[in-house]
């Protein structure tokens, strides 16, 4: 077992914060389990009263963030592991989406996380070290009808995680971006906003929904080992694929994009860029 590090996981009142925040418990660890609503950990804070510390947080508000983190940072006298785990789901097709709902989910999923980083990063600089575990998505290498601005979401997170880990490992830092399959996380639930529907969408949204069928995916439960594992390693990799069958769809992905761009190649190379 790894010594006992401070946690701070965002999104901890389910799904996979919840199973990270249980396990890391079970491991010894101290945790801060962040949400706009912590009554859901009040069990569990029961049951490990001097190690976690529900603390009530809106990612989507930067002062709000700023302010909580450095709660927690007092709270255990420092901050080893930050899971970036917040966020919800915008389902809709591009077009049928407003503006308030695009800005509101990418207050959460995109800015929200990038509030945490800048909060979070002058505690991890300053004490020599730390891990900041970036959750973006197995599909935020490319867009797919009706998750078109989840996606969105998680590629910007997966593109700025790329570049944090550049900027801050010189000082012991470690960034990963955690790219999820697809987990019973309630997400589809609980997390989810939906757009009003286009008749003129109606089949294709027919066809997603058939496509993605009726299984919740494996429970956060069996991913959170994982998690675990990621943050004890010395020099662990910048990005990493989470669940099997989601490694072997993203391999997939790759190729099919890969086969792509060499069929076009000969219009690409017209141009001397």
């Amino acid at each position: 077992m790894t010594d006992p590090q401070v946690w701070l996981i965002t999104g901890a009142s389910r799904g996979l914060g919840r199973a990270c925040a249980e396990a890391a418990l079970e491991a010894g660890h101290r945790v801060v389990g962040t949400a706009r609503n912590v009554e859901p950990l009040e069990e569990l804070a029961r049951k490990y009263p001097d190690r976690l510390l529900p603390l009530p947080m809106d990612v989507a508000d930067r002062r709000c963030v700023f302010d909580g983190v450095e709660r927690a940072a007092a709270a255990f006298g420092r901050l080893d592991v930050v899971v970036n785990n917040a966020g919800g789901m915008l389902y809709g097709m591009v077009e049928e989406a407003t503006e308030e709902q695009i800005r509101a989910h990418l207050d959460v999923n995109f800015f929200g996380a990038v509030w945490v980083s800048q909060a979070t990063l002058p505690h991890l600089r300053a004490q020599g070290g730390g891990r900041l575990l970036q959750v973006t998505s197995m599909g935020s290498g490319g867009g797919m009808a009706t998750v078109g601005f989840y996606g969105a979401g998680k590629a910007a997170l997966d593109s700025v995680g790329e570049a944090l880990a550049m900027e801050v490992e010189r000082f012991g830092v470690k960034v990963t971006n955690v790219q999820m399959g697809g987990y019973n996380t309630g997400l589809f639930a609980t997390g989810t906003t939906a757009t009003e529907p286009l008749p003129q969408y109606q089949a294709l949204r027919t066809e997603m929904e058939e496509m993605w069928g009726d299984t919740a995916g494996p429970e956060p439960e069996t991913a959170a080992p994982v998690i675990l594992r990621l943050a004890a390693l010395p020099d662990p990799p910048r990005r990493l694929i989470v669940g099997g069958q989601s490694f072997d769809h993203v391999l997939e992905m790759d190729r099919a994009r890969e086969e792509l761009y060499r069929s076009w190649e000969h219009l690409s190379r017209l141009a001397p860029g």
